[in-house]
């Protein structure tokens, strides 16, 4: 039989025909169409950022957020006294959010960068509205301290996430000095807002609702309004780096809780030794690492140094001092909630105004004397009420607290400025977590080195005026260290 098929090979080719003007118009309008559908769907996969909807909806999570935060502040002997914490067990009330925090955001951080900052934001907030609802049904301490780690933890991927977020709608210098300086502002707002609208509310379980249905809102807003971005590496997740890192946090921050009953105890001494024993393995994880969660290399740049110095002192001098100070109104003048959280808005809401205002500084002004000013400006008011609660006015601390918020709106709006600009542009999430983290590692620790040292004393004007002095020495060191770090030409 003959085979009737044909080797295409064997015949000779045919030359093409030289293509015709009618032919080039028409592949030259395919390929522009192909193009643009390309684009068209490019765009359609992810948007342009919103700035104006961007800044209030990270703003607005972040303001939820720090609300959360210093809820127990004033309702401390409330909670405790509800859910029958004893003494000895109340510092993790206040220290349950912190150890979330302190633990996830660096790790978030870098997630964000890698795998979308939209994404890891709305998440957050969502984690955030479901765990705030799940605190306000706690019925034992226990309960009460895993939903406020698991609040802390929820608030990490938001907080991280923001900053990335704002770096990538406001991409000029002065956009991103007016967004940080506005969202500094707003984690002032929270802090100052929190206790007011706990105050306000009779219960503290219905406030938690309250916040816990805020954080929904935000979330849903925020899955509906804004656009994904990311700077994916090459490489796989850091996981080894995570694993690390996050035990090592919770272990010193544990440490850092228990130590109030006593440093030479053995359990505190076996986690100091763990998170030792982890912080060393993670520096070699990341040495190693294709993709570290942390470039180690930050730490030779004086800018990085000062952020996560700024943040770290920040948690030891001013955030461990004000939140023992509510617990001290309550306690020692008798004070209630809401005249509480009224002396406390003196403080904060001065900080939210300055931080505001604080970004027509910067032309000036770097962000890095801005920290040393602040902390200056801290040190000197913590001083002016030295005497106040032993005297049994609240009026003689109106003083320091009105010259205090002008130092902490100062370093507000300079820290998440300063830890966008001492990291590469695509690593912003990455370097707002790493300022942060520090920052709440150093809450925990203020807040048991606070409570340690105020409760030893004879009296309560005794033991705040020794906490007065340690945070006015914290505050002076921070202000020398941060003023001197400056980047090499």
């Amino acid at each position: 039989m003959t085979d009737t098929g044909t080797d295409s090979s064997t015949l000779p080719a045919t030359p093409a025909a030289p293509p015709t003007a009618a032919t080039a118009a028409t592949a030259a309008t395919a390929a522009t169409a192909a193009t643009a559908a390309t684009a068209a769907t490019a765009q359609r996969a992810s948007p342009a950022p919103h700035p104006g909807r961007t800044l209030a909806l990270t703003s607005a999570a972040t303001a939820v957020a720090l609300m959360t935060y210093t809820a127990p502040l004033v309702t401390l002997p409330d909670t405790a006294a509800a859910l029958h914490t004893p003494l000895s067990a109340q510092a993790w009330l206040l220290n349950g959010t912190p150890l979330g925090l302190a633990a996830l955001l660096l790790v978030a951080g870098s997630l964000a960068d890698d795998y979308g900052r939209r994404r890891l934001f709305v998440s957050g907030t969502l984690a955030l509205g479901v765990t705030t609802v799940l605190g306000a049904f706690a019925s034992t301490t226990w309960l009460f301290t895993l939903a406020r780690v698991a609040q802390g933890a929820a608030s990490a991927a938001l907080l991280a996430s923001s900053l990335g977020l704002l770096v990538h709608a406001f991409p000029t210098p002065a956009g991103r000095l007016r967004a940080t300086g506005v969202w500094g502002a707003f984690v002032s707002g929270g802090i100052a807002m929190g206790p007011v609208l706990v105050g306000a509310i009779p219960d503290w379980r219905t406030a938690y609702g309250v916040l816990g249905a805020a954080a929904l809102v935000v979330a849903g807003l925020g899955a509906r309004s804004l656009s994904e971005s990311r700077s994916p590496r090459r490489g796989r997740p850091d996981l080894a780096g995570a694993l690390t890192f996050g035990p090592a946090l919770v272990a010193l921050v544990a440490a850092l809780t228990l130590g109030r009953d006593g440093w030479l105890r053995a359990p505190v001494g076996l986690l100091l030794a763990a998170a030792v024993l982890l912080a060393g393995l993670f520096v070699v994880v990341e040495r190693r690492a294709a993709s570290p969660m942390i470039d180690l290399s930050l730490l030779r740049r004086p800018l990085f140094l000062a952020s996560s110095a700024g943040g770290l002192f920040t948690g030891l001098s001013v955030i461990g001092f004000f939140s023992f100070l509510p617990t001290v109104l309550q306690r020692a003048l008798g004070l209630s909630p809401m005249n509480t959280a009224l002396l406390s808005l003196v403080w904060a809401g001065l900080a939210f105004v300055v931080a505001l205002q604080a970004r027509r500084l910067a032309h000036r002004v770097s962000a890095r004397h801005q920290l040393a000013v602040g902390f200056a400006l801290h040190g000197v008011g913590v001083l002016t009420m030295l005497g106040a609660v032993g005297a049994g006015s609240w009026a003689r601390l109106l003083p320091g607290l009105v010259v205090a918020g002008v130092g902490s709106g100062l370093l507000n709006a300079a820290l998440p400025l300063l830890a966008v600009e001492s990291v590469p542009a695509a690593r912003a999430a990455m370097g707002s977590g790493a300022q942060q983290t520090f920052r709440y590692i150093g809450s925990c620790a203020g807040v048991a080195l606070t409570i340690a040292i105020a409760t030893s004393a004879s009296s309560p004007g005794a033991g705040t005026d020794v906490a007065l002095w340690v945070s006015a020495v914290l505050a002076a060191v921070a202000a020398v260290l941060v003023g001197t770090l400056r980047e090499r030409h």
